[in-house]
């Protein structure tokens, strides 16, 4: 798989430019795209590795939320630069435009008319947004989509 190595690539050039935290993050993503490996026992597809990465990058989010209401300025800057490599590896996000489009076209796909479809319509848009929008952010979007 092509993600994985460049993985691989940038954890070399972190180690000869001794970026710690950099080298640290890198090494983080390579363990947890071979935790999903060992669990699936097989090679992640493209798809599955955009989901191992956006749970990371939630995670970050997450932890610079929770550390800056702790006041520990010092976590939160190495999380954020964390956060940063992560999404080096992330594929361009979704625009509101494309975002909505794509709603809708699983709305239409799906058949959806009423709050109650929403699980058909989520399970319609993971595969396409996997990786490009936050997945709270789209479910907040259909449910006032298809409440409205």
């Amino acid at each position: 798989m092509e993600l994985n190595q460049k993985i691989e690539r940038e954890m070399i050039k972190a180690a000869k430019a001794k970026e710690k935290i950099r080298l640290s993050a890198l090494r983080m993503m390579k363990n947890a795209i071979h935790n999903k490996e060992i669990d699936l026992k097989r090679e992640v597809t493209e798809a599955e590795f955009l989901q191992v990465l956006a749970m990371m990058v939630k995670q970050r989010k997450d932890s610079i939320e929770q550390f800056e209401k702790g006041g520990r300025m010092d976590l939160v800057e190495k999380e954020t630069s964390e956060l940063k490599v992560v999404q080096e590896f992330m594929p361009q996000q979704f625009s509101e435009e494309d975002l909505t489009a794509a709603i809708d076209k699983a709305i239409q796909e799906t058949g959806a008319a009423s709050p109650r479809d929403m699980g058909k319509v989520m399970k319609a848009l993971v595969p396409v947004i996997s990786g490009r929008a936050d997945g709270k952010v789209v479910s907040e979007k259909v449910k006032a989509r298809l409440s409205g």
